[in-house]
């Protein structure tokens, strides 16, 4: 009788056992569905990241970071939410909080991102909807990053410099104690466009400068000084002016690294430039 007891009293507890097992399972599915049908913990925010398309980029610590969540369908409207992060890490992670009573189903929201380093600002050419219409509530945004103003004057500078060879071309030389110049001036019409100048200083190096005018005034000016004559450049100075005058473009190019270029050594530049477009027959 007590190993029949025994053996009744095991299967008593394996049953017990094997309804408390079903009663934990369906707990585990139904706290399993109750999670899907909540609502996400992040549903009054957009949240994601912001990454640079150019990954070998490096920002500066006065990096700064201006996000707005903003509705697209109503021009003028205030940001929903907006945020201002400084310094920035790359890849940066960030939330935008708002009211959900604020939202309108039937707009439509992006995440609009600025980034300004310096001269360099980053914006992103995709826009990415959220929230409405079957949006996420998540923008993983790439910026890229837009050329500065003193390298829009210098690509300028560049294609102007491919074409002078269709330009009408006239030539000097001029000798002194310790120097040796000769420059090359290329006109449209009457209007002085572009001067190169060589100048041999003899043990004392050499420059080759590239002047580009506009309406009569310096533009973009670039000025190599080398040991000699046929040595490579140990420094490049790049001066330039935007069309309403105002210096955008000043670097001093040695040794590997980019510097901003002196206003001596700019105003040096600009005085020469000066002096070759009245040699050139320009007005003074």
């Amino acid at each position: 009788m007590r190993r029949i007891f025994l053996s009744l009293a095991s299967v008593a507890a394996l049953a017990l056992a094997g309804c408390s097992g079903g009663s934990d399972n369906n707990g585990q599915q139904a706290a399993a569905g109750g999670s899907d049908n909540a609502a996400p913990a992040n549903a009054n925010a957009v949240t994601g990241t912001v990454a640079l398309r150019d990954a070998g980029a490096q920002l500066s610590p006065d990096a700064k970071l201006e996000l707005k969540l903003v509705d697209v369908s109503a021009e003028g409207s205030q940001p929903l939410a907006s945020k201002t992060i400084q310094p920035v890490t790359l890849p940066q992670q960030f939330q935008l909080d708002f009211n959900p009573s604020d939202l309108n189903p039937n707009d439509m929201y992006i995440v609009e991102v600025s980034l300004q380093d310096g001269e360099r600002h980053y914006s992103s050419p995709l826009k990415t909807p959220v929230l409405t219409k079957g949006a996420k509530n998540v923008a993983n945004i790439q910026l890229v990053g837009e050329a500065t103003p003193g390298e829009k004057e210098l690509a300028g500078f560049n294609s102007v410099k491919k074409n002078i060879g269709g330009m009408k071309v006239t030539q000097g030389t001029a000798l002194k104690e310790g120097e040796s110049r000769g420059w090359q001036i290329f006109k449209k019409g009457n209007d002085v466009q572009f001067v190169i100048e060589l100048v041999d200083y003899g043990d004392k190096g050499f420059t080759s400068t590239n002047y580009a005018y506009k309406n009569g005034k310096p533009w973009v000016i670039v000025q190599e000084k080398k040991p000699s004559k046929d040595s490579k450049p140990t420094s490049i100075e790049r001066a330039g002016w935007n069309d309403v005058g105002e210096l955008v473009l000043k670097q001093n190019e040695a040794g590997g690294k980019v510097d901003v270029l002196s206003d001596d050594a700019v105003g040096d530049l600009k005085k020469q430039a000066e002096a070759m477009y009245a040699k050139g027959g320009g007005k003074k």
